[in-house]
C-alpha cells in the first residue's frame, strides 16, 4: 500500500489541528480515542506499570551479566538502534508525516538524550539499581539549581522544602549504599548526577519543541533516538573497540534477549506516558510514574540478591515525600479542589446514612 506524504502547507489551520489531534490520540499506531476516558486511563496505567517494571528488571538483569557492566554506552547504542528500528517500522506501517522540527533542534535533543540515558546506563556499572532509581527520581534538584543560577527564578516554600527532603534522602541513601553495598563507587554518583542534569534540560526543550512545532510523539522519539544512534555509532568507530564489543553482544542470546525486551518496553512505555500527559495532564502522569518507580525499587530487592538496610526505606520515604510535595506545589489548586470534593462527598454520604438510620 502506497502512503502519500501530508503537505502541511496545503492544509487549512482547522484541518491541520484535526490531523495533529488524530495523531496524538494514537499510541504506537493504536487509536485509543474510541475508548471511554476511564478505560483509556486504566489501560495506560496498567501498560505503564507492566512495561516499565519489565524495563527496570531487564536493565538490572542486563548489567548483572558478565562483561556488560563496563559497556554502558554500547548498551545505549544498541538501545537507540532498537528505538530507531521501532520508530521507522511504526511510521512505515501507519503512514509517514513530514518532519516538523528543524534537524538542529533534534541534534541538540539527541546529545541530551545520550547524556541522560547513556550516563544513566553506564552508572549501573558502579551503583546498585535502587540507588540509580532514587537519583533519577530527584530531577527537581538540578532543575531548581539551574533555574536559580541561570534564570534567577524564585521558588515557593513548598518547592524549597521538597528539594531539601530529596537532598537529605539522597545523601542518606548514598551513605547507606556506600556502607552496605559491595557494588558502590563514587564514579557512579558522578555519572548519574550528570545524567540528571541532562534529563532536567531535555524535559524543558522537549516541551518547548512539542508546543512550538506541534510535533507528534512518534516523530520526536524517532529523530531524537535515530540521530543519537548515529552520534554514538560514529563515536564508537572513532574511539575503537566497536567490532569486538558488537560481536560479544550479538553472539550472546541472553544479552540480546535482555536488550530487545529492555528496548521494546522502554519504547512503547514512552508513548503511553506521553499519552497520559497529553490526555490526563502532568499531575496524574507524574503520580503514576512515581508510584511505578517505588514498586520497581521494591521488586529489585525481591528479584535480585543485594544487601538491605532499614535506612534505605527511610531515605526512600524522604525522597518520596519530597516528590509528593513537589507535585502538590505544581498542582495546588487542582489537588485542593479534588480533596474538598472528596470531603464533601464523604459528608454527603454520611448525612444520607444518618437520615436512613
Amino acid at each position: 500500500m502506497k502512503h502519500t506524504k501530508l503537505n502541511l502547507a496545503q492544509v487549512s489551520p482547522r484541518r491541520e489541528n484535526e490531523t495533529i489531534v488524530k495523531e496524538d490520540n494514537k499510541v504506537c499506531g493504536i487509536n485509543l480515542s474510541s475508548l471511554p476516558r476511564s478505560i483509556q486511563l486504566i489501560v495506560c496505567i496498567i501498560v505503564v506499570f507492566v512495561l516499565f517494571i519489565m524495563y527496570g528488571y531487564c536493565q538490572e538483569w542486563l548489567f548483572r551479566m558478565d562483561g556488560v557492566k563496563k559497556h554502558g554506552m554500547f548498551v545505549t547504542l544498541m538501545q537507540f538502534g532498537f528505538y530507531t528500528i521501532f520508530g521507522i517500522f511504526e511510521q512505515n506501517i501507519h503512514g509517514k508525516v513530514e518532519r516538523r522540527v528543524p534537524l538542529v533542534t533534534y541534534i541538540g535533543l539527541a546529545v541530551l538524550t545520550i547524556g541522560t540515558m547513556g550516563l544513566s546506563n553506564t552508572s549501573l556499572g558502579y551503583l546498585n539499581y535502587p540507588t540509580q532509581v532514587i537519583f533519577k527520581s530527584s530531577k527537581l534538584i538540578p532543575v531548581m539549581i539551574g533555574g536559580i543560577l541561570i534564570q534567577g527564578k524564585k521558588f515557593s516554600m513548598y518547592d524549597l522544602v521538597s528539594c531539601l527532603l530529596m537532598t537529605i534522602g539522597l545523601i542518606m541513601f548514598t551513605l547507606t549504599d556506600q556502607k552496605v553495598s559491595p557494588n558502590f563507587e563514587a564514579t557512579g554518583i558522578i555519572l548519574i548526577s550528570l545524567a540528571l542534569c541532562s534529563d532536567a534540560a531535555i524535559g524543558n526543550i522537549q516541551e518547548l519543541t512539542m508546543k512550538k512545532h506541534k510535533t507528534s510523539n512518534a516523530e520526536l522519539v524517532l529523530y531524537s533516538y535515530g540521530i543519537g544512534f548515529l552520534i554514538l555509532f560514529v563515536g564508537h568507530l572513532v574511539f575503537g573497540g566497536f567490532l569486538e564489543v558488537f560481536i560479544f553482544m550479538v553472539t550472546n542470546a541472553k544479552i540480546m534477549l535482555a536488550l530487545f525486551l529492555f528496548s521494546f518496553s522502554g519504547y512503547v512505555g514512552i508513548h503511553f506516558v506521553l499519552h497520559l500527559v497529553r490526555t490526563f495532564g502532568a499531575l496524574l502522569a507524574v503520580t503514576v510514574t512515581t508510584c511505578r518507580k517505588a514498586v520497581t525499587m521494591v521488586l529489585s530487592f525481591m528479584f535480585f540478591t543485594k544487601p538491605f538496610s532499614i535506612l534505605y526505606l527511610w531515605a526512600g520515604m524522604l525522597v518520596l515525600g519530597g516528590i509528593c510535595l513537589n507535585i502538590y506545589s505544581k498542582n495546588k489548586s487542582k489537588v485542593d479542589s479534588m480533596i474538598s470534593g472528596a470531603v464533601r462527598g464523604l459528608r454527603k454520604n454520611s448525612s444520607l446514612q444518618s437520615n436512613i438510620v
